[in-house]
């Protein structure tokens, strides 16, 4: 039975269906809509890196990296790591910074 009536409804709809010129009003009203969510996840990203960026420097976050990579760097010459290319060192801090900037981004 329960076939029958969505057949028949089907049927009805399908003979008695007539589209409605909107002459291009959809499109309008789409361009016109204001695009919240952008504007609101633009906003939520910018809070949240000027927060990181005031709490790396009220934390003392610079002085930290600093003593990280002297600690590193330190620690790789005296385990005879001294043969080192420099460019090797240079090319190895320029991708993990680039992917630490990634990674901070994608948080946002």
């Amino acid at each position: 039975m329960e076939t029958t009536d969505d057949k028949l409804l089907q049927k009805f709809f399908s003979d008695n269906c007539r589209e409605i010129e909107d002459n291009g009003f959809s499109r309008r009203v789409m361009h016109h809509l204001p695009d919240r969510y952008r504007r609101i996840s633009q906003l939520w990203s910018m809070f949240c890196f000027t927060l990181a960026i005031v709490l790396f420097f009220v934390l003392d976050g610079l002085q930290l990296v600093l003593n990280t990579l002297r600690e590193t760097f330190t620690s790789a010459i005296e385990n005879g790591a001294a043969e080192l290319d420099p460019r090797s060192l240079i090319i190895a801090v320029v991708v993990l910074l680039y992917l630490g900037y990634r990674k901070i981004c994608s948080l946002a």
